[in-house]
């Protein structure tokens, strides 16, 4: 619901697989979105309701959609060229690692070893500007916002905003700036939960949805 916010009216948006992909539900009545999948789809709507399922139909984690008018169909080469040609202006990623510079981990879990790329690398450097949407910490309470990341990288400083369960964040050349805590949370606490340095804003707020 936060990240949905930030999008744009008319804007072309990626959302990634797992966390992401919900935000096409909760956008604001009377904002247009155009939906780009690598899969090869472009214009899409929110997800399908029970009932309208369509296998062929689908996002690139996927998800059964619903149709919309206007929405249009390619080969997945296409739709990479849409990227790769800068004609995404936002995308919208799971993280697994954020660093304090904007660096993004979200491929490879190295203690498991497993990982897929998909399209998370071209989507990293094509994209006007990356947002992270994630829990803010593991399910083990570590924390994913972090001065370094361990795990192998996806795109080196791309993440411009970070929205959490617990926080949003602002990256800027000087550092994360917090710019919102959820309801309940003080910047205290999230930092607590946060191993990179936060610089509180002026103006910081409780989130809103």
């Amino acid at each position: 619901m936060r990240v949905a916010r930030e999008l744009p009216d008319g804007a072309v948006v990626n959302l990634g697989i797992g966390l992401p992909t919900l935000v096409s539900q909760f956008i604001p009545e009377g904002r247009q979105i155009i939906y780009h999948g690598e899969n090869g789809i472009l214009g899409y709507g929110p997800m399908a309701e029970e009932g309208e399922e369509d296998v062929d139909l689908t996002n690139a984690g996927g998800q059964f959609l619903k149709r919309v008018p206007g929405m249009a169909f390619s080969h997945s080469a296409d739709a990479f060229d849409m990227i790769r040609g800068g004609h995404v202006d936002i995308a919208v990623l799971g993280a697994l690692q954020v660093s304090e510079r904007g660096d993004l981990a979200n491929w490879m879990i190295p203690e498991r070893g497993v990982g897929n790329i998909g399209g998370g690398m071209d989507l990293a450097v094509g994209a006007r500007k990356v947002i992270t949407a994630m829990e803010h910490t593991t399910r083990e309470g570590r924390p994913k916002i972090v001065h370094r990341c361990t795990y192998p990288l996806t795109g080196q400083g791309c993440v411009k905003l970070i929205v959490t369960d617990l926080a949003v964040i602002d990256v800027t050349a000087e550092g994360l700036v917090l710019r919102e805590v959820a309801p309940g949370w003080t910047a205290a606490e999230v930092q607590e939960l946060t191993e990179a340095r936060l610089m509180v804003a002026r103006d910081v707020s409780e989130m809103r949805l």
